[in-house]
């Protein structure tokens, strides 16, 4: 779903377009993350038939109501969508232009806070290094979103970031295992797909935020 959304003049290659590929290869996508409507839960699926087939028989039983309006409008979009659009070659380059720019703007608050970005190279997430901040024990000791305590630190971390200083990112151990959950405790991701007027908030909490603990 992030295939378009690639930054600093690179390009994704897709798995289906290598040497002996296509025959083993499904490529899905949706327009979630592209055309900023995530929740409509409208994508595409393509390959060889013999791995498209199932795929058609099985999706009738798993997802059988969806918008067909928005279907409607995401087949008009991706005629047009590689056409100029706002001074850019393509809708997907300004996209990209835009992100690439929030991105840096995002890492940059990081920086200043001495919390160090893992700057990505596509999608509109940033992993970030946390560890320079100790974690409050009450937001540790307080009960996960299934009754566990004490959370890991990433959790307790996002806790605290949130009611202490109004930034909310997403504790990362949520997508690994319980086995390899502690290596997410020093992480925290931060997303930078917002409006302009939100990463200046948060430039503006992240200086104070560094002038406050260090």
């Amino acid at each position: 779903v992030y295939e378009k959304l690639v930054y600093d003049g690179r390009t994704h290659i897709r798995l289906a377009s290598l040497e002996n590929m296509w025959d083993r290869t499904l490529t899905v996508s949706s327009c979630g993350k592209t055309f900023s409507c995530t929740g409509w839960k409208v994508g595409w699926v393509y390959g060889p038939e013999h791995l498209v087939k199932p795929v058609v028989l099985a999706n009738q039983w798993i997802q059988y109501c969806v918008s067909s309006p928005t279907q409607r409008a995401l087949a008009q979009i991706l005629e047009v969508a590689d056409q100029p659009f706002e001074g850019h070659p393509s809708y997907y380059h300004s996209i990209c232009a835009s992100y690439q720019r929030k991105r840096d703007q995002l890492a940059q608050s990081l920086r200043a806070a001495h919390i160090q970005p893992h700057v990505p190279e596509g999608g509109f997430f940033i992993m970030a290094d946390t560890s320079l901040y100790a974690v409050p024990e009450k937001f540790i000791l307080q009960p996960g979103p299934t009754g566990e305590s004490p959370v890991t630190r990433d959790w307790g971390f996002a806790r605290w970031l949130t009611v202490e200083e109004g930034i909310t990112p997403i504790p990362p151990s949520a997508f690994y295992t319980p086995e390899t959950r502690h290596l997410a405790a020093n992480l925290a991701r931060f997303a930078f797909c917002k409006q302009d007027s939100s990463l200046d908030a948060a430039e503006v909490k992240f200086k104070e935020l560094a002038a406050k603990f260090h």
